[in-house]
């Protein structure tokens, strides 16, 4: 309804609202007319009436018409459709059904005319249900009395009036008139709200298109960012694993103490702006819906251990104290899981408390809360007495890409990715991150996770007699011969360098194409493949290399070296038929160990 509509408006625009509906909207002005013409039709009569003298009809169409008047006045003020439309019905049933029963007692062609009059209007103006209800109302009593009459049953002690030719004629005329102005206005609008829907429908349907556009350009726009995340990857991955690999090796000879530190800085540099890119390659991963979380069995006490191994060490250069508290029920258990994924969120607390924290103490606590047989609940949590985060801050710190406070990133830097890929990470799992913090006092970040884990019972690993037959095996045995397919020149000579230290002498295969030819007329026990170079990529060739006709050759271990951080590449890597890949940069162990696994199954270990 239109607020500014006054009690004195007479117009039906000022009632018309954009809300309403096309149909609403033609009600209104059906009833705004169609009083109007019943307001002049009443008139017409009650002056055929006052004229002809017939007192009594002429107060009973009096009444009618103020009521009318009053209808119409309302309307135009407030417009309420609904109830005007009953009221209207009402008063034309009591009409209807007095001047059948009481005024005129006969069923006339005037009598006939209303009662379709309210059968149309009932349904146009209320619908279905209530169309049905006045039908019924009107029409059920005129049958009853028409029967009673067809009995000569219908006695009353009222004498009929009788109606003169002329008020006939205008009641038959205005009741026509009424049907017609109906039939034609809701005719016209039902055919205008028709029209309006195929619009909209063409609307939709053009909408619809555009949006499967505006989906289509989103999802190569995605495409393309990950496309381009993975190439940069590729390019600063390449120069970092020079930088990063000839930095080992130069640690590696037995610097002079002030080279030595030189060195430190120089890691401790590259380790930092590899991170940065790994932070912001993990997220895009997580965002786009790519992880798959695995289910091996590991042991929870050595992943604990291992992740807060390295971080023991950070925290004591800063002065700090760090505690790891493992509940002794863990000890002995062996549990099924995701171990990489779980070692990124506990790494990634971890070195956010030692990094907000300027003296104290680091807590990594491990809990058991519950064991079910077959199913333990555990309890990890990670507290320090750092900086502390303020309340209405505690949102804002899972957000990418966002800390506390401009001061915070300059202060300590990084890319604000460690809790949102934390977060993200536990929300997958269907698991969530609570925090209590103070300013000044320190922070504690803690999480629920379940396990199934295995009813055997877990030996102790027995180190010192695998070290032996290890050490033994590289005495017995020479060194493996190694092809190298990479085209790089600086990755060809850091890997020279570096098997140089092992007393292996490469061969160099400069793209995939010169590695298969290699291969058919040379001997080697494995091969390095690089997966992105000319001719051919690491991908074919090791497929060529597995369809050789000679099974000892179409067998050799191939390990994949990759600087790409395409989501899929662990599963192109196992599809081509490669063994195992080492992500560029590499660490020289991680490599050396990844040989030296796939070497033992044939007797050739890496001498030290």
């Amino acid at each position: 309804m239109n607020k500014d509509v006054g009690f004195f408006n007479f117009s039906v625009n000022k009632i018309l609202t954009k809300d309403q509906t096309i149909l609403d909207q033609a009600r209104i002005r059906l009833l705004y007319y169609g009083l109007w013409l019943a307001i002049i039709a009443v008139g017409a009569v009650w002056l055929n009436l006052y004229v002809e003298h017939r007192e009594i009809l002429t107060y009973s169409t009096s009444l009618l018409f103020l009521s009318l008047v009053i209808l119409f006045k309302y309307l135009t003020f407030r417009p309420r459709w609904g109830i005007i439309s009953h009221i209207l019905l009402v008063l034309a049933t009591m009409v209807n059904l007095t001047n059948v029963f009481i005024t005129l007692q006969s069923v006339d062609i005037i009598t006939a005319q209303i009662t379709f009059l309210i059968i149309v209007f009932s349904f146009y103006m209320l619908g279905q249900t209530c169309g049905l209800f006045y039908s019924l109302v009107n029409l059920i009593p005129i049958l009853i009395f028409l029967v009673l009459m067809f009995n000569s049953s219908y006695v009353i002690g009222l004498k009929p009036k009788v109606v003169d030719e002329s008020t006939k004629i205008i009641s038959i005329c205005a009741t026509f008139i009424f049907i017609i102005f109906i039939q034609n206005y809701f005719y016209r609008a039902f055919i205008k709200n028709i029209r309006q829907l195929k619009v909209t429908a063409e609307e939709r349907g053009s909408l619809n298109v555009e949006l499967e556009k505006v989906l289509e350009k989103a999802e190569k726009s995605s495409q393309a960012k990950s496309e381009f995340l993975s190439t940069m990857s590729h390019e600063i991955r390449t120069p970092m694993n020079a930088v990063i690999g000839m930095t080992n090796l130069l640690m590696m000879g037995n610097p002079r103490p002030d080279q030595k530190d030189n060195l430190e800085i120089l890691k401790f540099s590259a380790n930092n702006l590899l991170a940065l890119v790994n932070d912001v390659l993990d997220f895009n991963k997580i965002e786009s819906g790519k992880v798959v979380f695995e289910n091996i069995k590991f042991n929870l006490v050595e992943l604990m251990q291992n992740v807060c191994g390295g971080q023991r060490l950070k925290a004591e250069e800063k002065g700090l104290d760090f505690i790891l508290e493992i509940d002794n029920n863990l000890r002995n258990k062996d549990v099924f899981g995701d171990p990489t994924r779980l070692s990124q969120i506990i790494f990634n607390l971890v070195s956010n408390a030692i990094k907000f924290t300027h003296n104290g103490t680091v807590w990594v606590n491990v809990t058991q809360l519950e064991d079910r047989h077959n199913i333990i609940t555990v309890d990890f949590s990670v507290k320090d007495t750092g900086i502390g985060i303020e309340k209405e801050n505690l949102d804002m710190i899972f957000e990418p890409f966002t800390q506390e406070s401009i001061t915070t990133t300059r202060q300590y830097g990084g890319t604000g990715l460690g809790l949102a890929i934390v977060k993200r990470l536990l929300e997958l799992q269907n698991l969530r991150m609570s925090v209590q913090s103070q300013p000044a006092k320190g922070s504690e970040f803690s999480f629920n996770m379940e396990f199934p884990v295995t009813t055997e019972s877990v030996a102790e690993p027995e180190k010192q007699p695998v070290i032996a037959a290890t050490a033994k095996a590289v005495e017995s045995i020479g060194t493996p011969r190694v092809l190298i397919a990479e085209d790089n020149m600086v990755n060809v000579m850091l890997m020279k360098k570096l098997f140089s230290k092992w007393n292996i002498v490469p061969t160099i295969a400069e793209n995939g194409e010169r590695a298969i030819e290699m291969v058919q007329y040379g001997n080697f026990d494995i091969i390095l493949m690089d997966l992105q170079m000319p001719v051919l990529n690491g991908f074919d060739a090791a497929v060529e290399i597995r369809k050789l006709p000679d099974p000892k050759k179409a067998n050799i271990p191939i390990i994949a070296l990759t600087a790409s951080a395409l989501f899929d590449i662990r599963e192109r890597v196992f599809g081509s038929g490669m063994n195992d890949y080492v992500s560029k940069p590499f660490k020289p162990d991680e490599l050396r160990e990844k040989m030296q696994t796939l070497l033992s199954s044939t007797s050739t270990p890496i001498q030290t």
